[in-house]
């Protein structure tokens, strides 16, 4: 995988796990895809439902406004690229 990937919500490096999140939901006709770890993706669909998603589209700013995801961001930050564990709601 190419080292210099790095995940659209957290900004840490991405190692091995890798998905691809569409900012504006492919059911509400999004096309482009950025690259997430897979805990940020639970993350963001956890938080938001495929309508919120498709008025935010890509503003990552305007995702993390949100409390509860901005919490799991700072918290995030400090571990390892490929750290994962289940993601609680």
């Amino acid at each position: 995988m190419d080292g210099d990937l790095t995940c659209w919500l957290c900004h840490r490096p991405i190692a091995t796990r890798l998905q691809w999140h569409h900012p504006v939901p492919k059911s509400k006709k999004g096309r482009d895809t950025v690259p997430v770890h897979p805990i940020c993706h639970k993350a963001i669909h956890a938080n938001f439902s495929n309508s919120e998603l498709r008025r935010i589209g890509e503003d990552r700013e305007r995702l993390l406004q949100d409390g509860r995801l901005a919490r799991f961001v700072d918290w995030v930050q400090g571990k390892p690229p490929d750290f994962h564990a289940p993601y609680r709601r």
